[in-house]
């Protein structure tokens, strides 16, 4: 489902000088598995969520996730793999802070064109257990709730892979334990394959998989 020949990623500054932020990752893991990306700050994790998720390009190497090598595919197939395909959940919810719950929902659902996406996002957010809060905007939501409209728009359209970016990093104990347990639970109810980005590791150690990454290569879980 998800493979990396030999990706590395290097940026340019300004001035010219060089930053390697990932370095020779190789690995593979098949679908419906459960993997979480640890490390601490700066050790790459986000950077290779975006590579996962197509937002980003290697310098060198390739990404295949669900057979399509992403460089080859171009922004307008990159753009129709990731709303067929993936959902996303970050540690900002990054919500429209205009919209209410429901609408941000439908949006998505809109966007990986799905035929009823009004009916679609009722029964995400009704999953993730806010069928009475679907009218309301951001700004009336506790951050947990923002989350869980989050994630509700992340499998509005049922997606083969979740990519999630610290996404109890912003939240209380017990919210965070509570969205983690949702995540886990819309996982196994999906099928899907969950990519998770954590500084956490009690929380990593509930997943089928750890990768650790150290100085942009992973020192463990990769083989």
């Amino acid at each position: 489902m998800i493979e990396l020949r030999e990706v590395s990623r290097i940026f340019e500054s300004p001035a010219g000088e060089s930053l390697t932020v990932l370095e020779n990752l190789s690995c593979s893991f098949e679908a419906g598995l459960s993997v979480a990306i640890e490390g601490p700050s700066g050790s790459g994790k986000s950077t290779l969520l975006g590579l996962l998720a197509g937002l980003d390009q290697p310098t060198s190497g390739q990404v295949i996730v669900a057979g399509h090598a992403l460089g080859s595919l171009g922004e307008a197939g990159l753009s129709r793999f990731r709303a067929q395909n993936l959902g996303f959940v970050f540690q900002a919810f990054h919500l429209l802070q205009h919209f209410s719950a429901l609408q941000n929902v439908v949006i998505a659902g809109e966007i990986a064109g799905l035929q009823s996406p009004l009916k679609a996002a009722q029964e995400a957010l009704a999953r993730v257990g806010l069928e009475r809060r679907m009218g309301h905007l951001p700004g009336q939501l506790s951050g947990g709730e923002c989350q869980r409209v989050a994630i509700a728009r992340a499998i509005v359209a049922r997606p083969k892979i979740l990519l999630c970016d610290e996404p109890t990093g912003s939240l209380d104990r017990v919210n965070a334990s509570k969205v983690f347990d949702l995540l886990l639970a819309l996982h196994q109810d999906l099928g899907s394959t969950l990519v998770l980005v954590t500084h956490d590791p009690h929380l990593a150690d509930r997943l089928d998989r750890q990768l650790l990454l150290e100085g942009g290569r992973f020192v463990s879980g990769a083989a």
